[in-house]
């Protein structure tokens, strides 16, 4: 399998079970998750007796604009997906769901995540007889179910995720049934609601808000859930063990007002917000936030600083996120055209810029170099996360020690680098008090370089420290 070497981050998944609507509502929940991917789009939808689908690259919008698109997905059952790659190419044949044909059926699957073997396990399949169509990992999975001798889905589905490793939120659709399911450490976020009736599975809270679904619950980490005429039903597939929760779903991923392992992320973020003004004060007229996902954290550091919040820069919310292009050269474009300083709010002030993290350094390079432009006397810079020092295999964007600017330069060499007055990022353990059961919960490995799945593949040359 190909791991790419230039990115990894997260999807966005969808599933509607029970309603004469389904493709529409999914289509309406990747809506509300476009910021989760943006590559690509598809919705796979089951009339009973055949599948229906629709894939393509671009946005959400764009790829079902037509309304003939949707209406030809006919069926009470669909599933969705955003994508953004995470393994494999960015090519069309790569666009999920995925469907294959199984031989008592169709399947279809969606995949928030990253494995861990599944370069292993590909190779072990491929020495079996397997054939592969795409270079995405999710298709291991599909390939471990049609392998199973197990005479129904439930226990299909079990024996398959009991041979991957690794940060996985799927949702599967066979002709008659929805099922989903949430790796042991519970990385992604997953959660159901319940809309007429009819039963919604969707990586984050705010998709069951935008078509008025009630939330119910979130997928608990190691849980099977099936639906089908009998109703939904539940099944723990791993015995309980320590969870990693990936932070940085709280820091930056997740739209504010989702609720996310079981607390709003507005409510963290502004906790994030206050304790770094505690941890890195700074003297300054203005508070203003690189918009949308430091806002909240932004604000948080205003009210406890009680310095002023001014709107400074403007966002054109028609482009897309820079973190999560594929490509550099796309990110550099997008700043540019992305954001735009407010002369007047920023002349002559001192300003300390809240961002919610550093990655490479070379979007918030550009954006102190707009705010100075601006008029700025002063510019300071405050991290609402600490320094990224190594890569994630589990999902997010950071796939290299290389790209990691605090990997390479200390917070001294990299204030120079951006040219700031002063810059100060939040610590871990602040981080850690600012959430529930900090501590014990969540997946830091990102600011540790400690793995709560020791890595077994040889991803990169990088090195490791496996949490034990």
């Amino acid at each position: 399998m190909h791991i790419s070497s230039s990115v990894h981050a997260n999807c966005g998944v969808v599933g509607v079970y029970g309603h004469p609507d389904a493709a529409r509502l999914t289509y309406l929940c990747l809506y509300a998750l476009q910021h989760r991917g943006q590559e690509g789009s598809g919705i796979v939808s089951s009339t009973g007796k055949e599948f229906r689908s629709h894939r393509a690259q671009g946005l959400v919008s764009d790829i079902f604009s037509d309304v003939n698109t949707l209406r030809k997905l006919e069926g009470v059952i669909a599933i969705g997906h955003n994508r953004y790659s995470t393994t494999g190419e960015n090519i069309i044949v790569n666009i999920q769901p995925l469907v294959m044909s199984l031989h008592d059926g169709p399947i279809a699957i969606s995949h928030n995540g990253n494995l861990v073997n599944s370069k292993s396990m590909r190779t072990k399949l491929m020495r079996q007889g397997s054939i592969f169509q795409t270079s995405s990992d999710s298709e291991v999975i599909v390939h471990l179910i049609a392998k199973s001798q197990e005479n129904n889905l439930k226990d299909q589905i079990k024996e398959a995720i009991l041979q991957v490793r690794g940060a996985y939120s799927l949702v599967l659709m066979t002709r008659n049934t929805l099922a989903a399911v949430r790796d042991p450490k519970g990385f992604r976020p997953l959660c159901i609601g319940e809309k007429d009736g009819a039963y919604i599975i969707t990586s984050e809270s705010c998709a069951l808000d935008l078509i008025e679904a009630k939330y119910m619950r979130d997928v608990q980490p190691g849980e099977l859930i099936t639906v089908d005429e009998k109703g939904l039903h539940s099944e723990m597939i791993f015995p309980p063990e320590k969870t990693a929760y990936c932070i940085f779903e709280d820091i930056y991923f997740s739209r504010p007002d989702s609720r996310v392992f079981g607390e709003y992320v507005d409510k963290t973020r502004r906790k994030f917000g206050k304790r770094l003004a505690e941890e890195k004060p700074a003297d300054g007229d203005i508070v203003i936030s690189v918009p949308d996902s430091s806002n909240t954290a932004a604000l948080g550091y205003s009210q406890k600083s009680n310095i002023k919040f001014e709107i400074g820069l403007i966002r054109n919310h028609y482009i897309g996120r820079t973190f999560i292009h594929p490509i550099q050269s796309q990110r550099d474009f997008n700043v540019l055209i992305k954001f735009n300083p407010v002369g007047g709010v920023l002349k002559d002030r001192r300003v300390i810029i809240v961002e919610d993290s550093i990655v490479r350094g070379t979007t918030i390079k550009k954006l102190v170099k707009m705010v100075r432009d601006a008029g700025a006397k002063e510019v300071h810079v405050r991290v609402s996360s600490p320094p990224i020092v190594s890569p994630c295999y589990y999902g997010m964007d950071f796939p290299t020690k290389e790209e990691l600017i605090a990997n390479n330069k200390s917070v001294e060499e990299i204030r120079q680098f951006l040219n700031v007055d002063s810059l100060g990022y939040f610590s871990l353990e602040g981080l850690l008090d600012s959430v529930e059961n900090g501590e014990t919960h969540f997946c830091t490995a990102c600011f540790s370089g400690k793995y709560p799945i020791p890595l077994k593949e040889d991803f990169s040359k990088d090195q490791y420290e496996p949490d034990k």
